[in-house]
């Protein structure tokens, strides 16, 4: 029965982490990351948890003739968001997965 009280104290550390874990995630989700494109005639903003909550289009850039630009420019600016929100995520998370060797966890 020796081992018992290690394992139970090895469970109530991986109870700790979870809830720091939980807890990070929930911040990360409360943090926005915007995005520019066209020397900031296109903004997007996600969240950390990566749902775009916003875009912003200046005036100018609205051209009926040309919505191919637009809509490229609206790509590159949710990719650039979504990057950082991306890296922020990595950087909080993987404090908690260094050492585990865990593709595709975050």
């Amino acid at each position: 029965m020796r081992g018992m009280g290690n394992m139970q104290g090895m469970m109530k550390q991986m109870q700790k982490m979870q809830k720091k874990m939980a807890e990070a995630q929930e911040e990360l989700g409360t943090q926005h990351f915007e995005g520019v494109a066209g020397g900031g005639m296109v903004k997007v903003t996600v969240t950390g948890h990566k749902e775009v909550i916003s875009v912003a289009l200046d005036e100018s850039v609205v051209d009926p003739e040309d919505i191919e630009m637009l809509q490229d420019l609206i790509v590159i600016a949710t990719n650039e968001a979504m990057k950082k929100a991306e890296e922020t995520s990595n950087s909080t998370m993987g404090q908690f997965t260094k050492g585990l060797n865990l593709p595709g966890m975050f």
